[in-house]
């Protein structure tokens, strides 16, 4: 531990107050997300499905994802994106490493445009991506730019979001048979999916996508309307259970 971290310890990452990583209350305000779900993209539901309305477009294998995107996992993520404080992903990395699944050949990250890189100082994605590779032991890599400058694309619907990400990457160099790509939410998965078809054009025969949190439209956390056996503190989506 250097000189600086014992006279400014690390707090909070989700308050900034309460003790590192996370104080009783953040930690008992995230939501983990885990089975029941969709085997293919992490969707938690009240039973296990292979796949679901929300699944990513091909050629992206699968997604899964730490937590749920609200309370304390939110407000992580936004420290991490939008006060500088990169070690925040080491947090969130734990979380993100546990669902990871199996181990690939190579971790990436989803690239922010240069200007956008430039103006924050870093990219929160590749910071995420760094520290679930230190947990994992699994090589880090920059295979990716982003090539198109797209507006923010949180409001916007699916098929306008798959249009509006559909050329914006490339690959800077081969990537290999499998790869486990990185982002700090997961929304509709678009983006993702974007990064995959370029890494699968350039050779990747298998994409995985790994956020530190997803947004879940119509989701309640779990002691509000839960799956029977869910954990307590898990979520379940509403409008995509099985029927």
């Amino acid at each position: 531990m250097g000189l600086l971290e014992v006279l400014f310890p690390p707090r909070c990452a989700g308050c900034a107050r309460g003790p590192w990583p996370f104080c009783g209350r953040c930690l008992a305000d995230l939501a983990p997300l885990s089975p029941p779900w969709c085997r293919r993209c992490g969707l938690p539901l009240q039973a296990d499905v292979e796949r679901c309305p929300r699944c990513p477009a091909p050629p992206l294998a699968g997604a899964r994802a730490a937590f749920a995107y609200e309370g304390a996992a939110r407000a992580a993520v936004h420290r991490l994106k939008f006060s500088g404080q990169r070690r925040v992903g080491e947090a969130l990395a734990p979380a993100m490493a546990a669902v990871a699944g199996p181990s690939p050949d190579v971790i990436a990250w989803v690239p922010l445009s240069r200007r956008r890189r430039a103006a924050r100082g870093y990219d929160q994605a590749e910071v995420l991506a760094r520290s679930v590779g230190r947990a994992l032991g699994v090589p880090v890599a920059g295979l990716l730019v982003r090539v198109e400058e797209t507006p923010p694309q949180a409001r916007r619907p699916v098929a306008e979001r798959r249009g509006a990400m559909r050329n914006a990457f490339r690959t800077v160099r081969d990537p290999p048979a499998s790869v486990l790509l990185v982002d700090d939410v997961l929304t509709t998965g678009a983006t993702a999916a974007a990064c995959a078809r370029a890494l699968v054009e350039a050779g990747a025969r298998e994409v995985v996508a790994l956020a530190a949190a997803r947004a879940l439209p119509g989701a309640a956390p779990g002691r509000i309307y839960s799956a029977r056996g869910s954990p307590s503190g898990s979520v379940v989506a509403r409008g995509t259970v099985p029927r």
